[in-house]
């Protein structure tokens, strides 16, 4: 009877040892995951903010490109769009519009879309106590006259901007990153 007891005795400690240890190797896992996703985190944060800094330093230069990969229009309808081929462009006192759609026609640029060059009248750059910068002008050529407005969101590169023609209604939203003009990869149609 003790030879018994003694075993299961035995066999009780040697299976709640095993479960204890079954139960740290999972809590090392999860700390190992977690540790791993917080350094990832940082690092992306870090990024994020480096691409702010080199965004704001863009657009106080004006020398930036906006590349869009979305665009609501007037009534609130949006499409998603390739970015090498939807931009607000400016450099120096010169600015450039194109937006250009995924469809089977060329469209006046030769791309699926139109593409418009003009002067850049004053600009306005203005920072708020979130970090936002906000940049405004007017954008005055052939084909265009219209007040562009880009929105900045703060520790990031993400942007908006608006463009209202003076003319019409047709007012457009894109969406997309701003990135400075050395860095960018935009694809230029045939300009207006």
């Amino acid at each position: 009877m003790k030879k018994i007891i003694a075993l299961m005795m035995l066999v009780f400690i040697g299976a709640s040892t095993a479960m204890y240890a079954q139960q740290s190797s999972s809590e090392n896992r999860r700390a190992e995951r977690k540790a791993q996703r917080d350094a990832e985190k940082a690092r992306e944060k870090r990024e994020e903010a480096q691409a702010y800094a080199n965004a704001v330093q863009a657009i106080n230069n004006r020398k930036f490109v906006l590349e869009a990969d979305r665009i609501t229009f007037k009534r609130g309808r949006s499409a998603f769009v390739t970015s090498n081929t939807n931009f607000v462009l400016l450099n120096g006192e010169k600015a450039s519009v194109q937006v250009a759609f995924n469809g089977p026609y060329a469209g006046p640029n030769g791309i699926g879309g139109i593409t418009v060059d003009g002067r850049v009248g004053e600009i306005k750059t203005t920072t708020d106590k979130k970090g936002n910068v906000n940049c405004n002008f007017n954008v005055v050529g052939v084909g265009i006259s219209a007040q562009v407005s880009i929105r900045l969101t703060h520790d990031t590169n993400s942007a908006s901007v608006t463009i209202n023609p003076n003319f019409n209604s047709n007012r457009l939203l894109l969406d997309g990153k701003v990135i400075p003009l050395s860095e960018s990869s935009v694809f230029k149609g045939r300009a207006f």
